[in-house]
């Protein structure tokens, strides 16, 4: 009899759960977005019966399921917890954690095809647009270039990379500086560098261009946000301490304006509002955007510059203004080559910085 009454009790509440899950995931409206993760999330896929019979319809629903199950994040957590720390794996989904706080992605192989893809697209722009211009590229080691390999993780040959540029690339001179950044030179939680740690990069950058304004001769005030989860944190999914988000101005970026060619709107350098907003690091030049011009009225001199550049470039850019009148900053990932010279008179003279981080290269086929 007892067993008789603890068999119905598992079984009620076995169905009881079940039921609260589904009639709870049913209520919820499904969510656009993961924060944590800085993603999309699936929505409800499309339903044909080509689809039905093919097995994509469950395929995506599954997909679909998963990204909208309620406390999703509980069990991504309870899971990664679990991993590191019952199992005592070294990685979760390709994320590991240094020294208890830093957080790092796993990028490997070597994709050596999408590194010789990534020089060919420099050689098109150049052939397309820059004959006769002072050009230069400079690649941005990614964060496991410093701690991979000595914690035993894969990582990828950073020096065979560089040899595919080195050989492959024509009519533009390297930048190193691979030797000039270090670990610390990084965010705890994301993938980018910190600007208050990279004003020693401006500097070469600047004087490798020929510049004689370079970016420590020129005193800053640090802006602090705290806590500043990066989009490593959302994906590690256990917790860690967060960083805090600096970032420098003076007198010459605050005058500064900023031209969206996608609004068709002024803005300024900095927008500390978006430190709310989805992704804190889109406080730097908004963000993720095609082309942008910068207007330095305060620039004694006519230089101009055009950076090719990632995420990495929006926190540099802002220490390259003092030594330029404009700069205009275009990310390949969202406009495409072939319409370059509609938005950006290529006849004046203008030095040229292509500067990508290691993780574009190794999948350049991004690059528009």
């Amino acid at each position: 009899m007892k067993n008789d009454t603890k068999n119905i009790v598992v079984t009620v509440l076995f169905i009881t759960i079940l039921s609260g899950f589904m009639l709870t995931n049913i209520i919820i409206p499904d969510n656009k977005f993961s924060i944590s993760e800085r993603r999309k999330l699936k929505n409800v896929p499309e339903y044909t019966f080509d689809r039905l019979l093919s097995g994509d319809f469950f395929d995506d629903y599954e997909k679909y399921y998963l990204d909208q199950f309620v406390v999703r994040d509980y069990f991504r957590s309870l899971k990664a917890y679990f991993k590191y720390y019952g199992l005592a794996q070294k990685e979760n989904n390709d994320i590991y954690i240094i020294n208890n706080n830093n957080i790092n992605k796993i990028n490997y192989p070597l994709n050596e095809k999408s590194v010789l893809n990534g020089a060919k697209k420099l050689n098109e722009v150049y052939e397309k647009y820059l004959k006769g211009k002072d050009v230069y590229y400079s690649i941005i080691p990614d964060k496991n270039f410093f701690v991979a390999a000595s914690n035993g993780y894969p990582a990828i040959d950073y020096n065979k990379m560089i040899d595919i540029m080195s050989q492959n690339v024509q009519n533009m001179r390297y930048i190193d500086i691979f030797d000039s950044l270090t670990i610390d030179d990084y965010y705890y939680t994301d993938i980018h560098w910190r600007q208050e740690r990279i004003i020693d990069i401006a500097d070469i950058i600047l004087s490798e261009l020929g510049n004689s304004t370079i970016a420590s001769s020129i005193a800053y005030k640090e802006n602090k946000h705290y806590p500043f989860y990066g989009s490593y944190y959302g994906q590690a999914a256990v917790k860690v301490r967060p960083d805090t988000l600096v970032y420098l101005t003076n007198e010459i970026i605050e005058n500064a304006s900023v031209y969206d060619y996608v609004s068709g709107t002024n803005k300024k350098v900095y927008i500390p509002e978006l430190f709310n907003g989805m992704d804190p690091y889109d406080l730097f030049l908004s963000g993720a955007m095609p082309l942008l011009t910068i207007s330095n009225p305060d620039c004694k001199t006519e230089k101009e510059l055009i950076l090719f550049r990632d995420s990495f470039g929006s926190s540099l850019a802002p220490l390259l203004i003092a030594g330029y009148s404009k700069i205009t900053l275009v990310d390949l990932r969202y406009i495409s080559t072939d319409i370059l010279d509609d938005f950006i008179d290529f006849t004046k003279a203008q030095d040229v910085l292509f500067l990508y981080n290691t993780q574009i290269l190794n999948n350049s086929y991004m690059l528009k």
